[in-house]
């Protein structure tokens, strides 16, 4: 295994790797009991509420699996140098002594999503998941992405500057199997995945004009990105309308792509950008296996701005 470039002081790969596991599973399990109307472990409520806010519904397996991911890693490397930031805490960042209020860190960040698709979760469709990404500056060094209905764990480990390392999914058994990019090259050969619950009619219009072979609907970022690392599709757009993915969407999959040698950018090529003061990720945002990006951006930015001029890309 190719070690990181670099960790905070302190904390040893194999032993972050190994909490991770068992925090992914456990945040599984718990996902799984509210799914199914069974009682959670590890003490938490056996309610699956839902209140819906600006961002959509947030339930009680969002927050029990915020608080199990949380705790677990303050737990476990309690003088780890490092600031935790997850969707459901995202206004009160918790700073390397655990106080709320903070602004994080320059360098060393977690951004977590403990419940990627609450509404694919609350319709049954089972197409959700839970992100973990540690963010050194700007950008991800490593990615966990937990498909809990797959029982599938992603994890990305990346190289020097940001250079593609090592990528692989395991089973609660702890069989890995490494990431398998298809090797189609041409737009028309390209299979697109696409969210089913954040659409409008310039992400229509831009899919209509680019010639692939097909698309396919499904719920969340870290379902789709895995879709791409098992080699079932190719690429996944984002177009931001009324609202825009965050942060904790994109930090864990982008890690995992990454370090399989895939691709993802702006449509105008810019990397994104991490625990800058915006958690916003704005704009036309392409996920790719990497074969034909530029290619895609190049096709991207010109339809786009032919649907909308003033888009920012």
């Amino acid at each position: 295994m190719r070690a990181l470039p670099h960790l905070p002081p302190g904390v040893a790969l194999d032993d972050l790797l190994a909490t991770l596991r068992r925090l992914a599973w456990g945040a599984a399990d718990i996902l799984r009991a509210y799914a199914r109307g069974g009682v959670p472990p590890f003490g938490f409520a056996p309610v699956l509420a839902v209140e819906h806010g600006s961002d959509g519904p947030v339930t009680a397996a969002d927050l029990a699996v915020n608080q199990w991911l949380l705790d677990g890693l303050t737990q476990a490397f309690p003088d780890a140098p490092w600031s935790l930031l997850s969707e459901e805490t995202a206004k009160e960042p918790l700073d390397e002594a655990g106080d709320a209020g903070q602004e994080p860190p320059a360098e060393w960040l977690w951004i977590l999503d403990p419940l990627d698709g609450t509404k694919d979760f609350l319709q049954g469709t089972g197409e959700y998941a839970v992100h973990l990404a540690l963010v050194r500056g700007r950008r991800p060094v490593l990615g966990v992405v937990l498909l809990p209905e797959l029982e599938e764990l992603w994890f990305g480990l990346l190289g020097e500057d940001g250079a593609a390392g090592e990528a692989w999914r395991e089973n609660r058994a702890g069989e890995r199997f490494p990431a398998a990019l298809s090797q189609r090259r041409t737009l028309p050969e390209l299979v697109l995945v696409a969210s089913r619950n954040h659409r409008d009619g310039r992400l229509e219009q831009l899919l209509a004009a680019l010639p692939l072979a097909e698309r396919r609907s499904m719920g969340s970022v870290g379902g789709k990105v895995a879709t791409i690392l098992r080699g079932e599709s190719d690429l996944y757009i984002s177009l931001s309308g009324r609202t825009a993915p965050k942060d904790w969407d994109l930090a864990a999959p982008e890690a995992v792509l990454l370090a399989a040698g895939g691709a993802i950018s702006h449509a105008d090529g810019r990397p994104l950008s991490y625990n800058d003061g915006d958690s916003r990720q704005a704009g036309c945002l392409i996920a790719s296996h990497g074969q034909a990006h530029r290619e895609l951006c190049e096709r991207a930015s010109e339809a786009i701005a032919a649907i909308d001029p003033d888009f920012a890309v």
